[in-house]
């Protein structure tokens, strides 16, 4: 009966709206409960950086591993992830394996059983219990761990593929940027922000020169091809700050926080001039590619999203309107470009 009560309150964590982190916890909090660890903590397996980060641990524990990485392969967690097998350690001193590993800053530990969360033959992360009763680890205690381990792998994949679900809603498939959708709420906050503080946001319009004539002459996938790779290089040339829109089609659209005209207007100039300096390399082609840009400010400019839009969209097309490859800022004479 205690362990229907358990799997019933996991299974209402897991089809709550609880986030990730706190579902975890449920699951943990369970395990703590049956096996009475002194300590215990889960990590995830970061993929591209082929090592984990602490997750969720207990209170006694989750400040000093908040910012620690394990390497894959190191130490218990690192031997679980990549292997995929459970570790039962006895006595962590006497292993040769584990006897310099480090799993908490002035932290000592006797006995420790490390499990993988395991998905579709592949470790999404691994829980850790320290310093428990060894004893108290019977076939049915270890069935029953094995289970919560797959339940928290449900609850793993279950908030990746929400997190895609929500990424996807938001951004552009072919460049990785946030799309249209998206910009409305951006610059609503944006727009309470600088009437909560007083400051200027701005953004600028960016439309490629002559795209058309890419596809004309090289086919659509190669012009598929440089628009994602564009929108990649703006967003890696832009602030940490600065926020990117893929707006429709060949243009695109920057937010800059807290930036004045002048700001932006310099800004975007070295933007402009870094991203005309170097051709993109597609497939077979070496693609010289320039843009126009326009650029405004609020409140300076207009006072409300639809005419700040506008604005900048004006000042855009007055850089198309005589001869592209130029920056043009609402309300002052366009830069040139070298």
């Amino acid at each position: 009966m205690k362990n229907l009560i358990v799997f019933h309150e996991l299974a209402s964590a897991l089809t709550s709206t609880r986030g990730r982190d706190e579902i975890l916890r449920v699951i943990l909090a369970q395990v703590s409960h049956f096996l009475k660890p002194e300590s215990w903590c889960l990590l995830l397996v970061d993929e591209e950086r082929n090592d984990l980060f602490y997750a969720v641990a207990d209170g006694s524990m989750e400040a000093s591993l908040q910012n620690l990485r394990v390497p894959m392969g190191e130490g218990m967690a690192g031997w679980v992830a990549q292997k995929g097998e459970s570790l039962i350690v006895p006595q962590i001193d006497e292993d040769p394996r584990f006897q310099t590993a480090k799993t908490s800053p002035g932290r000592q530990f006797r006995t420790a059983v490390t499990l993988p969360l395991r998905s579709r033959r592949r470790t999404l992360g691994v829980i850790q219990l320290f310093n428990l009763e060894l004893e108290t680890l019977s076939d049915d205690a270890i069935t029953f761990l094995h289970i919560l381990c797959d339940y928290a792998a449900i609850a793993i994949e279950n908030n990746s593929a929400l997190e895609k679900i929500q990424s996807l809603s938001v951004t552009d498939d072919l460049t990785g940027l946030f799309n249209a959708r998206q910009l409305e709420k951006v610059l609503e906050q944006q727009v309470k922000h600088s009437h909560k503080t007083g400051k200027p946001f701005s953004l600028a319009f960016a439309d490629l020169d002559n795209f058309k004539r890419v596809n004309d002459q090289y086919g659509h996938v190669v012009g598929s091809r440089l628009l994602g790779e564009y929108g990649r290089r703006l967003r890696a040339q832009t602030r940490p700050t600065d926020i990117c829109f893929r707006y429709g089609g060949d243009e695109f659209l920057i937010v800059m926080p807290e930036t004045s005209k002048q700001q932006a207007a310099e800004l975007i100039q070295r933007l402009h001039e870094t991203m005309r300096a170097e051709p993109f390399e597609i497939g077979r082609h070496t693609l010289h590619k320039t843009a126009s840009f326009g650029v405004a400010t609020f409140p300076e400019d207009a006072t409300s999203l639809h005419m700040l839009l506008s604005k900048a969209d004006a000042s855009m097309y007055q850089v198309k309107r005589n001869g592209r490859d130029n920056v043009g800022v609402s309300g002052l004479t366009s830069f040139v470009a070298p």
